[in-house]
């Protein structure tokens, strides 16, 4: 897509080092900006890659999103939508199941060590086998922990979206679970962005409902979900608008917080914007 309209021209203006992004519309079309090839870490955007594997067990059958992991009571759906009762970060539940949002790294890693102790598969190796080589997301690399370990660019984060919007690994009715409010009456604590009420959660992404504010866009539907990480990177699809958006930088959400939540609701309305003027 060519002219200086695009919305994705935005991320020129940001204040970071580096930034690239890319939109993958419903029909696939895609347009993208930067230095697509270039490696970030995706931090807790990488979450929703990594609950992509988790869903891939699920379907053949080696975990169930009813198996209990952790504390009594808690499954793998409750760790999924951060409502197993677990810190940000350790293993020692602060709630019990489905008393409220915490938004926890403890509790992606805790499904992601059920996945491995069922399958017997490092779990860098299974999100491999399961969905980075299938999407051909060769330079995407797991160099920590599921929450927030993951390493990649947008050249694969793009394929990622394509995938999300029309799935291959997946069967359309796990997605349509995964993209289904959780738990829908819990109240929670959004990091970098507050408290709502209630804080809507799908498994493994996070689902706009009517948050507001809100680093997505004031147009994006409530349908819209998505992850944004602390290390300066968001991605979401937006089944109404039937578009999506993925945008990585190399500088910290907690450095430009306030700067990130003026460019990123910018560039998304932007991007809605011209998905609407779409014949």
């Amino acid at each position: 897509m060519a002219g200086s309209n695009r919305p994705l021209t935005l991320v020129g203006s940001w204040p970071v080092a580096t930034a690239a992004a890319a939109t993958v519309s419903f029909d696939g079309t895609v347009d993208t900006v930067g230095p697509t090839s270039h490696i970030f870490h995706l931090a807790s955007v990488g979450k929703v890659v990594a609950t992509w594997a988790i869903l891939v067990a699920v379907e053949d059958g080696s975990i169930a999103l009813d198996t209990a992991i952790g504390q009594p009571g808690c499954t793998l759906r409750h760790l999924l939508s951060h409502a197993g009762g677990y810190p940000f970060e350790g293993d020692v539940p602060i709630l019990g199941p489905a008393r409220r949002r915490i938004y926890s790294n403890a509790g992606i890693d805790l499904a992601a060590a059920a996945v491995v102790e069922r399958t017997g598969i490092a779990f860098d190796d299974y999100l491999g086998e399961a969905v980075l080589q299938p999407l051909a997301m060769t330079s995407t690399e797991l160099r920590g922990q599921a929450s927030n370990g993951l390493w990649g660019n947008v050249d694969d984060m793009r394929r990622f979206l394509a995938e999300m919007i029309s799935p291959t690994l997946l069967s359309r009715a796990t997605v349509a679970e995964a993209t289904t409010i959780q738990f829908p009456t819990l109240s929670g604590r959004l990091p970098g962005m507050g408290i709502y009420e209630p804080c809507p959660w799908g498994l493994g992404v996070e689902i706009k409902g009517e948050k507001v504010p809100h680093w997505m866009g004031s147009t994006n539907s409530p349908f819209a979900f998505g992850h944004f990480g602390g290390s300066g990177t968001m991605l979401w699809v937006d089944p109404v608008a039937r578009t999506s958006l993925v945008a990585l930088t190399d500088r910290r959400f907690d450095d430009w917080a306030l700067g990130a939540l003026r460019v990123w609701p910018e560039l998304s309305d932007a991007v809605v914007a011209e998905a609407q003027m779409s014949p």
